[in-house]
């Protein structure tokens, strides 16, 4: 089997397990802080996994999209259960974080490494070392459009009265992630990295990746009102 279907399987696996988890201690504790630690660890693996860039069917993106459906669903999850504010404070939590997280991988690569140590520092540093543009880039992107994400869901969730759950989680994920990545794309390496014939293409495969794992947690959402609320609303709700 192509290892892309292995990776599909593992995180529709991922997505059970942490729906359940978080599902479950909402129901027990009504308390958001499971959600904003995970979304804190989602948030700093994909800083590090967009460094590798990888290659999904035809097309090429960063390893981090396989990240989106996590971020996405703790995001409609936590604005589900506890509304757009504590969704927004969630959000600069993360921020920064992401900004100590870079600051530490700094240190991280500055240290001298022991002579015993059996990695190449430079491939070290490579794989750990944080472009500028890349960084101011995935930053700026990240405030944008992950705020206007937790809008657009409370507004779609108002204007449809609380009704149609998958209507307010895929048409607030599709049009943000297709801004996210041509935001990110056009910063990184048109106007910081000048490398203008790298972003149409880019983009393309982002875009197109992102919006396959990017809806993948839409279901999860409804197993999430399932196990927190006991009943079953079916896709009329």
């Amino acid at each position: 089997m192509d290892s892309i279907y292995w990776i599909v399987i593992l995180l529709v696996g991922s997505l059970l397990i942490s729906t359940v988890f978080i599902s479950w201690y909402i129901r027990k504790y009504r308390r958001s802080d499971v959600i904003i630690a995970l979304y804190v660890v989602y948030i700093a693996m994909s800083q590090i996994l967009a460094a590798k860039i990888g290659v999904f069917w035809n097309w090429t993106a960063p390893v981090a999209v396989i990240i989106f459906p996590f971020t996405f669903q703790l995001t409609d999850t936590i604005n589900e259960h506890f509304g757009q504010k504590e969704t927004h404070r969630m959000i600069f939590i993360a921020f920064i974080s992401q900004v100590l997280m870079v600051i530490f991988l700094i240190f991280g690569n500055l240290i001298e490494p022991a002579g015993f140590w059996w990695v190449d520092n430079d491939q070290w540093v490579m794989i750990f070392g944080q472009s500028m543009s890349i960084t101011a880039a995935s930053w700026i992107t990240f405030l944008l459009t992950e705020n206007l994400d937790a809008w657009l869901y409370q507004k779609i969730k108002t204007l449809t009265n609380d009704k149609h759950l998958w209507v307010r989680s895929i048409f607030s994920d599709v049009p943000v992630l297709a801004l996210d990545s041509v935001i990110f794309v056009t910063l990184a390496f048109g106007i910081f990295g000048g490398q203008w014939f790298l972003v149409g293409p880019t983009i393309v495969g982002q875009l197109l990746t992102k919006w396959f794992f990017g809806v993948i947690d839409t279901p999860f959402l409804y197993l999430d009102r399932y196990i927190t609320k006991g009943e079953y609303y079916g896709l009329e709700k």
